[in-house]
Formats: C-alpha cells, sequence, structure tokens
C-alpha cells in the first residue's frame, strides 16, 4: 500500500471558504464523505453535481471546484499517480475532469456499510485504520502498474523535465504501449503528465508576497514562450497568472498559517 497511497485523512469542521479551486495535479483522489453532501464541477461542467457518499478523481487535466458543506466530515486518500487504479473497476481514464461516485466504484451495499463503520468509530484513527482495511480488501493486480510506477516516479523526481522517450526506451516498451498502459492506470499520457508535474512545481514555488517577473518564471519553467505559459496557466488553474497571485493573496490574508495553504484556492 505504501506504493500506491501518498496519505490517509481525516476532516472534519468548517472549511474556509464555500468554496475551493483545485488547479488540475497529479494526485487521484478517494473522498467518503459523512456529512452533507457537497459539490463538484470538473473539467468543462457549467454546473456543479451533488456528490453524497463521496467521490473518485483520477488526474485531472483542468482546475475543478469543490464545494463544502457547513460543517464538513470525511476520510480520505491522496493517491500516488498510479495508485488509484487498483481499486477502480475500470479504466483511470474514465474518471478524468469526471468524477465517479464512490457507489459508482465499489456498489451502494458496500459503500453504506463502510459508511456506517466509519460513522460508529471512536475516533478518527479508528476511522483511517478501517478506511485503509477497505483499501487492502479492494486492491487488484493491474497489467502494466510496475512500468508506469516506474515512469511516473522519474517524471516525478525530475519535476516533469524528462525526456519521455528516454524512459520508454529504459523500460523496454514501445510507447504505443505505455501510453495505453498510461490512460488505463493513471489517465493521461506520460507528456500528459510531465506537464502536469512541470507547472505544479513552478507554480508552488512562486512566491506570491514578493514582484513577480513572469517572464523569467516561463524562461525558467522551460516554457518556449510568456503567451504559451499563460495559455497553459489558464488551463491547469482557472485563473489568469495575475488573478491568482490576487487570490492566492487573499488566501494568505485571510487565513494565514491555515493547513491548505498552497494549492486549493478560494472560488467564493
Amino acid at each position: 500500500m505504501d506504493g500506491l497511497i501518498g496519505d490517509l485523512y481525516y476532516l472534519e469542521g468548517a472549511p474556509p471558504y464555500s468554496r475551493l479551486l483545485l488547479p488540475a495535479a497529479p494526485a487521484p483522489l478517494l473522498i467518503v464523505n459523512l456529512g452533507a453532501p457537497f459539490l463538484i464541477r470538473a473539467g468543462t461542467d457549467r454546473e456543479a453535481m451533488e456528490f453524497a457518499d463521496g467521490c473518485a478523481v483520477a488526474t485531472p487535466t483542468r482546475a475543478w471546484e469543490f464545494g463544502y458543506p457547513t460543517p464538513t466530515r470525511s476520510v480520505g486518500v491522496h493517491f500516488r499517480p498510479w495508485g488509484l487504479a487498483p481499486f477502480l473497476p475500470g479504466p483511470a481514464a474514465e474518471l478524468c475532469d469526471r468524477p465517479a461516485t464512490v457507489e459508482q466504484i465499489w456498489g451502494r451495499p458496500a459503500v453504506a456499510e463502510l459508511r456506517h463503520r466509519l460513522t460508529s468509530a471512536d475516533a478518527p484513527h479508528e476511522m483511517l485504520m478501517l478506511l485503509e482495511e477497505e483499501l487492502l480488501r479492494r486492491v487488484r493486480e493491474i497489467d502494466g502498474l510496475d512500468i508506469v510506477r516506474h515512469m511516473s516516479s522519474a517524471i516525478a523526481e525530475t519535476r516533469g523535465t524528462v525526456p519521455i522517450s528516454e524512459l520508454g526506451v529504459a523500460a523496454r516498451a514501445s510507447s504505443t504501449y505505455v501510453a495505453k498502459r498510461f490512460k488505463e492506470i493513471i489517465g493521461v499520457t506520460p507528456k500528459r503528465l510531465a506537464r502536469s508535474y512541470r507547472f505544479t512545481a513552478t507554480v508552488l514555488a512562486i512566491d506570491v508576497v514578493a514582484p513577480i517577473e513572469w517572464g523569467d518564471v516561463a524562461a525558467g519553467a522551460g516554457y518556449f514562450d510568456q503567451a504559451h505559459f499563460v495559455h497553459e496557466f489558464r488551463e491547469f488553474t482557472g485563473l489568469t497568472p495575475t488573478r491568482y497571485v490576487e487570490v492566492r493573496q487573499r488566501f494568505l490574508r485571510e487565513h494565514p498559517d491555515h493547513e491548505l495553504d498552497g494549492w486549493p484556492l478560494p472560488a467564493d
């Protein structure tokens, strides 16, 4: 399980904002909701959809919006890029920018039983142990997982700058096979995953309280020109670079030292 999961978490209380904008990042997610339904507006959707029992989200390619109830209560899993696939009934690509309910992937009776056990637990630690047990029970073998994990790890270590062709040659696998396995296990191609890592590393390194020279930021991240960088910025965050800085500064101003600081953005 250590090779599939980043962390398990428990969330309870009042969110900093009722709606958060989540930039696209190489981080699949599973949430088991224990409170009132939450809302998700993903990909190019115009309207948010309600999720009562929770959701599973593969690696997104666009920013998505998460609407929290107040108060909120849930347990969840942050997966490594390849980590969600062994718990899904189908290809991860089906969940890119199109979250599924937990019921859709595990079935209504199983989810109802899991939620009952979670809400009956005495403490958050026990809840996380129950969730881990459920994952251990459901994990399945996935063809090509080792190759995808090895190549994805190399992409992550280099923040998306490693040549994908070199990784394929080292893995002794054809580009067609690699692309197919990536789509089924991660949901996106190796090149798309590398773009996500490169962009995430670039944006998280920006100091929003200091003067920013966007041309230097774009060049340092390896973009051919600033226009390409701005286009990518809007695709991954839903915001222009200037607007992103304004929103990040608002978060820092209104919620200094908040544990969510760094990536989620207020959408209110």
